[in-house]
């Protein structure tokens, strides 16, 4: 099993949610974060100050799946999230040892 993470803009929640979805994931875990990479925020002025915001608002998806749909979500994730500008994100894939679902008790791939 893999969790695959994926940071992307957040005009992009909806149209990915629906593209996982179409895609049969069978759940996923979202939450709006905020971070900097190569973009390094903007500069604004607040009451005749100048502000650097470098911390840029993000869609942070988190989805547990089977290692053999890895590189099918991954092209799923990236066809709906480019934009061809910096700030389109980036896509983690991490190894998960265990997974166990609580109601159940049910452990390994049936408690996904």
């Amino acid at each position: 099993m893999k969790k695959i993470t994926a940071i992307v803009r957040p005009e992009k929640l909806e149209p990915l949610k629906d593209a996982l979805f179409a895609a049969k994931v069978s759940g996923m875990t979202v939450s709006q974060v905020q971070g900097c990479g190569s973009q390094h925020g903007w500069k604004e002025y607040y009451r005749g100050t100048e502000v650097l915001l470098n911390m840029v608002p993000k869609v942070k998806f988190e989805i547990i799946c089977d290692d053999a749909e890895v590189d099918a979500l991954i092209d799923v994730i990236s066809a709906t999230a480019r934009t061809g500008s910096v700030g389109d994100g980036k896509i983690f894939v991490f190894p998960v040892d265990e997974v166990v679902r609580i109601r159940t008790d049910e452990r390994g791939d049936e408690a996904i």
